[in-house]
């Protein structure tokens, strides 16, 4: 009978505590919200990983992740900020522009959290964002499993969905870091090429020049 409380608490966590992946791609001077429902207590995580799918891009990987209800004010004043706001319109959340986050709050109200990314004040090319969202419930005291398996499951649920997080984010970094060098490695070849093309045009003319120096010219 153990075994099958722990199992389903194992699937239960799963269910409730696991990471919903998201890709999405913001265009250049765009921005994606979105927003969580949440209760009081609740336990809230965003991490996310800026990457390039554009091969040869400016290689500048920032964005703003900042609240909806302050991004109007904000850009008038020409101030990029990162962050979420409760219900209240107050920032649980506060940071300066990034590349990547993970970013850990609990609920002190119920009602919508809202989160937005930015690709509107850095550069023109567009930019992948891969982001996940965590949710734990809250259970008071009185109510949670006094099971130590139960909780060691939790705890294991969590990690997992951290790992799992890591994984799709070492993806964006290595899609990132392929595209740099590659695009690297081509403006090596082209520059090469030019220098090669330099080179041989120098080495002719000089050819043709020193032949025209002691050109022997007869009069017949």
């Amino acid at each position: 009978m153990q075994f099958f409380s722990a199992s389903s608490l194992l699937l239960a966590a799963g269910l409730f505590t696991s990471a919903i992946a998201h890709n999405i791609q913001l265009p250049a001077h765009g921005r994606e919200c979105f927003h969580e429902m949440l209760h009081r207590d609740d336990k809230m995580t965003v991490s996310f990983q800026v990457g390039d799918r554009e091969f040869g891009g400016a290689g500048n990987l920032e964005i703003d992740f900042w609240p909806t209800a302050y991004a109007q004010q904000l850009g008038r004043r020409g101030t990029t900020w990162e962050g979420i706001t409760n219900p209240n319109g107050q920032f649980e959340v506060n940071e300066k522009s990034t590349s990547n986050g993970d970013h850990s709050f609990e609920a002190k109200y119920d009602g919508k959290y809202i989160y937005c990314f930015g690709n509107e004040h850095w550069g023109s090319s567009s930019k992948e964002v891969s982001f996940n969202v965590h949710g734990i419930v809250y259970v008071s005291e009185s109510e949670a499993a006094q099971d130590p398996l139960e909780s060691e499951v939790r705890k294991l649920s969590d990690v997992l969905s951290q790992v799992k997080d890591e994984q799709s984010y070492i993806v964006v970094r290595e899609r990132t870091h392929r595209n740099t060098a590659e695009s690297t490695n081509s403006r090596v070849k082209w520059w090469n090429i030019f220098i090669l093309s330099v080179v041989v045009g120098e080495s002719v003319f000089q050819v043709w020049w020193l032949r025209r120096f002691f050109e022997v010219k007869r009069v017949v």
